[in-house]
């Protein structure tokens, strides 16, 4: 008997050409149906129906056609052992050395806008998986491709005289892979349109790139993600290969920025524009400006020592005026959602500086769950990135903050929550002045924000990440000449620090919202 190859995929890419070679060059037998066949019968590859093969007819609509014993006996069968040739010769069943079966486009068809249940649902594959995993299951005799890409190399170990146990078992592991991305797929979808909370978390993502190393040297590291989500669907336009610590900077850039709008259409005199810099996933200089290029030198104004080696995020398009600020300080990573061709020329001359163009398509695909890695498992929570409703803000002091410092408040409200906590940020005329990040106490870090901020902190206001269970903050704060304080509140002693305000002269906002970041 000839080799057997069955093939039926959902992408047809290459398929014509891969089943020519198959049948003229290599002699083999082929088994296909539905419309792999009527490409096949078109360009005049002699083909076997499924349905000729197995004397059985498809059924309800195509639903049954290969789920059949002629078809999963001639993959499953061990070559070796002759109680199976037995039953294959005593059932008229031929064994297939070959399958080819990529699966139904179920993710292309819930990507679709308002799909059906009923669509989603008919784009299920049941068949397709039970051949590939058969025939991975019995790679010690047979061989499964899932990918147009891997028909090449299959047919130069052919030419050479024989596929390899070694290829056919990595062709397993990547068979069950396509498998359990599908499944996974199908049971994300149905978990999030039944909305059952209670079901494991499924995720399935292709490895994107192998990253240089991890946050050191030592450290192995992979990037794994869709194209078609979030970073993996960013484009870096110039610079070195991005690195594991540049991705966790660039996230901390994007939630900082995102919290101004992203993708502001940089002629929009309505929309306020910003920038973020980022050290080692703390913001060390925000602002807002009235175009994109005052925002980015107000950021890097903020503190130009801890901007050096940092990364800049902007929510705007990046111009001329914005290129020539950028380039005036060494830079690790620059994220926008545009770059103008005449910025681009700017920022090529420094050839390592990496430039990340990404579209706010990509963040609107992302999912919003927080994902973090403990040992053994994982903990998933909400985003923190609810919109600020002034509503649910209370003023609890006797003293109210003047119409400038209540939108430095705002703006230092909207900062603080991406510094690690404890965290505090000072603020004014919308740039932060002082950032205390990660300290073991409050106090200290707000010793560390108001001595950055210096002079400057008497036209400033502070922001704190969670509530002042003492005065101390209060009058220190009074020390520098802060005008306003805005926090959580919730302290069993808030009477401590509200009634300090009230002595010191100081406005106060409680916002009702702990925003601690670990």
């Amino acid at each position: 008997m000839p080799p057997t190859a069955l093939l039926s995929v959902s992408n047809k890419e290459g398929i014509v050409s891969f089943a020519k070679e198959l049948t003229n060059k290599y002699g083999f037998q082929i088994i296909s149906s539905g419309g792999t066949a009527k490409k096949l019968e078109k360009a005049s590859i002699p083909v076997i129906k499924v349905s000729e093969y197995t004397l059985s007819p498809e059924i309800l609509g195509g639903r049954v056609k290969t789920l059949h014993p002629k078809v999963h006996g001639g993959i499953l069968a061990k070559r070796k052992d002759p109680n199976h040739l037995s039953q294959l010769k005593k059932e008229n069943i031929d064994l297939i050395d070959l399958v080819v079966v990529n699966l139904y486009p179920f993710q292309e068809t819930i990507s679709k806008e308002h799909v059906k249940w009923e669509e989603a649902i008919e784009n299920i594959d049941i068949g397709g998986p039970a051949m590939v995993r058969a025939a991975a299951k019995n790679h010690d005799y047979v061989s499964v491709l899932t990918r147009p890409n891997q028909y090449k190399s299959f047919l130069n170990a052919l030419s050479n005289g024989e596929i390899s146990q070694k290829m056919r078992r990595k062709l397993a592991l990547e068979a069950f892979e396509h498998t359990a991305s599908y499944d996974a797929a199908v049971s994300k979808w149905m978990q999030n349109e039944v909305k059952e909370n209670t079901s494991p978390w499924i995720e399935a993502l292709p490895i994107k790139q192998k990253l240089r190393y991890g946050e050191n040297p030592h450290q192995k590291a992979i990037w794994y993600s869709s194209n078609d989500k979030g970073w993996g669907g960013a484009q870096q336009l110039q610079g070195k290969e991005i690195s594991t610590n540049n991705l966790l900077d660039l996230e901390a850039a994007l939630a900082t920025v995102r919290e101004f709008g992203y993708g502001v259409d940089i002629k929009d005199t309505t929309h306020e524009k910003a920038a973020v810099v980022i050290k080692h996933t703390n913001p060390c200089g925000v602002a807002i400006g009235k175009s994109i290029s005052s925002a980015v030198k107000k950021a890097l104004d903020a503190d130009r020592i801890s901007a050096f080696g940092g990364i800049v995020a902007m929510n705007a398009s990046v111009d001329i005026e914005a290129a020539n600020e950028l380039k005036s300080l060494f830079l690790e990573c620059i994220v926008a959602p545009h770059f103008e061709e005449d910025a681009k020329k700017i920022l090529s001359d420094k050839k390592n500086l990496r430039l990340i163009q990404l579209d706010k398509l990509f963040i609107e695909n992302s999912d919003k769950n927080n994902i973090r890695s403990i040992l053994g498992g994982l903990v998933i929570q909400d985003s923190d990135d609810q919109s600020i409703n002034k509503r649910d803000w209370r003023l609890v002091t006797k003293k109210e903050p003047s119409a400038e410092e209540e939108k430095d408040l705002s703006f230092a409200w909207k900062v603080v929550k991406h510094i690690r906590s404890n965290a505090i940020a000072i603020a004014s005329k919308g740039q932060t002045i002082g950032i205390g990040a990660g300290q073991m106490n409050r106090v200290g870090a707000a010793k560390i924000a108001l001595e950055q901020a210096g002079e400057k902190a008497s036209q400033g206001v502070l922001a704190s990440d969670g509530f002042l269970p003492f005065e101390d903050t209060v009058k220190m704060a009074a020390k520098y000449g802060i005008k306003s304080i805005i926090q959580p509140g919730g302290s069993i002693k808030d009477e401590l620090s509200i009634s300090a305000c009230d002595e010191l002269n100081i406005s106060m906002i409680f916002t009702g919202k702990r925003h601690f970041l670990h």
